[in-house]
């Protein structure tokens, strides 16, 4: 299959991490779209040096291997901090402030005090 293909794929799968990444506010969305990011860029990296010379090359395979380890336990070690953020806040949002479940109860909150 033509390298271009790939090279589109991963640009592609980029692309929407990166979108995930700047529009989610949930962690848990936020993590999945970064290993979403990883996955094109491990792609890339294995297609690339590939099609350039026409046979695989075991260096960028090993650093891909490497970065695989390091991805799944950079993300278990957040997927750990999110439990404990969802464990002591309530919620697993970054910015309390724009999820639109917690408005509700603020805004009840205000009026309570207000009463007083």
């Amino acid at each position: 299959m033509n390298p271009a293909v790939y090279v589109l794929v991963a640009a592609a799968i980029f692309g929407i991490g990166l979108h995930g990444l700047l529009v989610a506010r949930h962690v848990m969305r936020k993590l999945l779209a970064l290993n979403l990011m990883l996955s094109a860029l491990f792609l890339l990296l294995i297609v690339v040096p590939a099609s350039i010379d026409g046979r695989p090359d075991p260096v960028p395979q090993a650093l891909v291997l490497t970065g695989i380890v390091i991805a799944v336990s950079t993300t278990a070690f957040a997927l750990a901090l999110m439990v404990r953020l969802f464990r002591r806040q309530g919620h697993a949002s970054i910015h309390p402030d724009l999820d639109p479940t917690l408005i509700g109860q603020r805004r009840a909150t205000k009026r309570k005090e207000g009463d007083r």
